[in-house]
């Protein structure tokens, strides 16, 4: 196809000429080699024949306008031929001058018509080459789309295999993880295995010591056995190498809460010293009981009072023995001590959440103080007049006495309780012997003794 700008030839493959860049326009399936044909033919052989009236052709091109609106009809071989025979037998009449000037008309109808017949060759060469290139179009789109598939099909494929390689990936994170472990453990004792289990629970340790699960499930193994003391010493292990370290601290309280220790709770806090981690676990702190006054050694009788900074309830034993909720006595009064020896105060105070504190001891010791003998009047001596004999009894005490030389004893018939002063026997030798009695400890004096020699 050649270019109507410059003349350059255009490959069927281009739409745009490849010299001056001119662009091919395609036209519609018109050819106006109909109507010049028609103008021929109509213009040669006007007087000889059937003359088609201007009606006609209108009501021809209505009819035939839904195939081709540029269309124009020619003439059949049939019709020529009669046409030709018409002028034929109407030639005779006409002058010399109009049959050659007819016959020169019907060559020039006859070399249009041929040349007409090349155009419409040349025209469906046309229109075959624009079909062609259509084709070769519709072709190459194809090739395209189905490329594009392949691309698509092969990205899809290379999604699901990156999407299996990460699937795949995972699943051995997953079974090789901390997490995975510790499932693997807790399975373990179900099944009664407790060495795989103890295994497992070591590999999640080794993977991540600072989390509390892979001690919870380890002591778990020895809770199932009823080793409670095994079961402990992962915890306190653990803490020993992680004082600092809250999480297992949880895990430890909860260990106790569920094995009914709470008393090992206070002990566990107790010998604590991270501040952050006694403040997470604050609400399971219970303080040991303080005693007031202290413990020591008093000469009178002593009210102790026994506090505890956070609150809660106080029991307390004073036979020696660890007091519980269920034995102790619970204190609402100061404890009053007033025998003389050693007494032992054991407490502990509960706080809300029903942890006991450890249990706070104090022992007392009452000594009374011992007085002297007690002072008599008059002293030993020889006399004549009679005399009362005094006894000097200091606050507390209760004094005794005897006058046949025997020693006083408050539980004897033969001594008596001095009440106030006592006559002195006439005319004889009388021992007088006396004592002192604690009212609070029962404990005597020294005895003092008189010799008393009347006369007349």
């Amino acid at each position: 196809m050649r270019c109507s700008h410059c003349g350059a030839m255009i490959p069927d493959d281009q739409m745009v000429c490849p010299r001056c860049g001119t662009e091919v326009q395609i036209v519609p399936d018109y050819n106006p080699l109909d109507d010049v044909l028609a103008r021929e033919v109509k213009g040669s052989v006007e007087g000889a024949t059937r003359q088609i009236q201007t009606d006609d052709i209108r009501r021809y091109r209505r009819d035939d306008r839904t195939k081709n609106v540029n269309s124009t009809r020619v003439l059949s071989r049939e019709e020529m031929d009669r046409i030709r025979d018409q002028r034929r037998r109407s030639g005779s009449r006409k002058t010399s001058g109009n049959v050659g000037r007819g016959t020169d008309e019907l060559q020039r109808k006859q070399q249009g018509t041929g040349e007409l017949r090349g155009q419409k060759r040349n025209t469906g060469a046309m229109r075959t080459q624009r079909q062609d290139t259509a084709e070769l179009r519709r072709l190459r789109q194809q090739k395209r789309l189905e490329a594009a598939k392949r691309k698509r099909r092969k990205l899809l494929i290379t999604l699901f295999i990156l999407l299996a390689l990460i699937i795949a990936g995972v699943y051995l994170v997953y079974v090789n993880s901390y997490t995975s472990m510790v499932n693997k453990g807790y399975q373990a004792i179900q099944s009664g295995d407790y060495d795989a289990a103890e295994n497992y629970f070591n590999r999640a340790i080794s993977k991540d010591r600072s989390r509390p699960d892979a001690y919870t499930g380890y002591a778990e193994i020895y809770v199932d056995q009823d080793d409670y003391e095994s079961a402990e010493d992962v915890f306190l292990s653990a803490i020993e190498t992680q004082p600092t370290n809250v999480e297992i601290y949880r895990a430890a309280i909860e260990f106790y809460m569920e094995t009914e220790q709470p008393a090992k709770v206070s002990a566990l806090l107790e010998d604590c010293e991270d501040q952050n981690v006694l403040s997470a676990v604050s609400s399971y702190l219970s303080s040991a009981p303080v005693f007031t006054p202290e413990e020591g050694t008093y000469n009178e009788v002593q009210q102790i009072m026994i506090t505890s900074e956070t609150g809660g309830d106080i029991y307390y034993t004073t036979d020696g023995t660890d007091p519980t909720v269920e034995t102790g006595t619970k204190y609402e009064e100061p404890v009053l001590i007033q025998t003389e020896g050693k007494v032992e105060i054991r407490a502990i105070a509960v706080n809300a959440n029903g942890i006991p504190s450890t249990v706070a001891s104090a022992t007392y010791t009452i000594e009374f103080p011992i007085v002297n003998a007690p002072a008599v009047t008059p002293s030993t001596g020889q006399y004549t007049e009679p005399t009362q004999i005094t006894i000097t009894v200091p606050e507390g005490y209760t004094a005794y006495y005897t006058m046949d030389g025997s020693t006083p004893d408050p539980e004897s018939s033969s001594t008596e309780k001095y009440t106030g002063p006592v006559d002195m026997p006439e005319n004889t030798q009388t021992i007088f012997n006396a004592i002192l009695v604690n009212d609070q400890n029962g404990k005597a004096t020294e005895m003092t003794t008189r010799n008393y020699i009347t006369t007349d």
